[in-house]
């Protein structure tokens, strides 16, 4: 379906005159498109928004600031509406230190009502009969200028979401589900974006599941990790653009000395090869020489009364998940289970400490969990 042109935003006075018709709408459909799959450090390149008469497409890498949106994220007098909250949410604070008040997320909407199928393009074709090209899924959004379709696929992830909000808000309070959604939308506006720092032990994760490596293995490992990040700060690429994970512990475990050692290391084809085999040897010679990190502290084992707990409560949300035809998380999510396990209250009135549990979870659930926990050995926190 051909939609109507949007507003293109990438002059100042642009955005001023955007501003001016975002500020007298009460509900605002919101996407972003970042470049994560195609730059070092990710940013956001598009923001679009929607109203009920017009599609906006906001450049932000074309415009000095973005003066005035902040406030409109926060006014709880305008709803924003979202598909798949989360990243954006993530994105836009991370870039631009925005709070958001007054939140709908279709794609945490749809879950809730517990339908099969929650992609955005699913629901519009589902909902509205209309077929979404997600050709440009993975596009490089840095490039400019951008290709006019592109900016058609742009358009499309916001252009349907509020008269979508408006059918979802129905079938929520039809079900009984309104209370529950306010909360979760709630709190899914409150997700914190991790800072923007470099820890030199992000090589330990490449560990997990995989064979076990000496001490002097993890110091060459650590080389070749850092090898691979200075490299891709260089480029202003992904580090997995560079090499890939399996790639540097196939080359800690080989420990190569000359070229020739390299071959068949998953991901080192001739031209990567040809481009990088000196360099990682000269990090894996490094690594020999280095002094071995410290591996990070293994995380204590709950005692068994808790995990006994955790396992009842995972099978009661399980039972009550199925009988909604939801997924196990909308029920309760798996940190509110171990915060349960954990603290084990023993009244109604001591589940308000449970921080990862909303209100509605207390009251629709809250009896249920109280006899439950009081089957186990008493365990409180202190």
């Amino acid at each position: 379906m051909k939609l109507p042109p949007p507003i293109l935003v990438q002059t100042y006075a642009a955005w001023r005159e955007c501003l001016v018709q975002l500020r007298r709408s009460s509900s605002l459909a919101i996407d972003t498109e970042s470049n994560s799959l195609h730059a070092y450090r990710e940013q956001v390149c598009l923001i679009q928004i929607s109203t009920l008469d017009q599609d906006y497409i906001i450049d932000p890498l074309c415009l000095p600031d973005l003066d005035g949106l902040g406030e409109l994220m926060a006014d709880p007098t305008v709803e924003k509406v979202f598909h798949a909250a989360e990243y954006d949410i993530l994105c836009l604070k991370r870039d631009f230190a925005y709070a958001f008040v007054n939140l709908f997320d279709t794609m945490l909407a749809s879950r809730i009502l517990g339908w099969r199928k929650n992609g955005l393009a699913a629901i519009l074709a589902q909902e509205f009969g209309v077929r979404a090209n997600k050709r440009y899924q993975r596009a490089n959004w840095g490039r400019r200028p951008l290709p006019p379709e592109q900016i058609a696929y742009a358009q499309m992830d916001t252009h349907y979401l509020l008269p979508l909000r408006d059918k979802m808000a129905v079938d929520l309070e039809a079900a009984g589900w309104s209370a529950a959604a306010r909360e979760s939308f709630a709190r899914m506006a409150k997700v914190t974006p991790s800072p923007r720092t470099s820890d030199s032990n992000d090589f330990w994760r490449l560990l997990n599941g995989r064979p076990q490596l000496t001490p002097q293995q993890h110091a060459v490992l650590r080389e070749l990790y850092f090898f691979r990040d200075r490299e891709a700060q260089r480029r202003d690429l992904p580090p997995f653009k560079i090499l890939g994970d399996q790639t540097l512990v196939e080359l800690t475990e080989a420990l190569p000395h000359y070229p020739d050692e390299m071959q068949g290391i998953h991901g080192l084809t001739p031209r990567v090869a040809s481009r990088y085999a000196s360099k990682l040897i000269r990090a894996v010679k490094r690594g020999m020489r280095a002094e071995h990190p410290k591996p990070p502290p293994h995380r204590a084992r709950p005692p068994s009364v808790e995990l006994a707990r955790f396992d009842a409560l995972r099978a009661w949300r399980r039972e009550r998940a199925t009988g909604r035809g939801v997924e196990s998380d909308i029920i309760a999510s798996k940190k509110a289970l171990w915060e349960l396990a954990h603290c084990n209250p023993r009244t109604t009135a001591e589940l308000e400490s449970i921080k990862s549990l909303d209100v509605w979870q207390r009251n629709e659930y809250g009896q249920e969990l109280i006899e439950l926990l009081n089957q186990t050995k008493e365990r409180r926190c202190n």
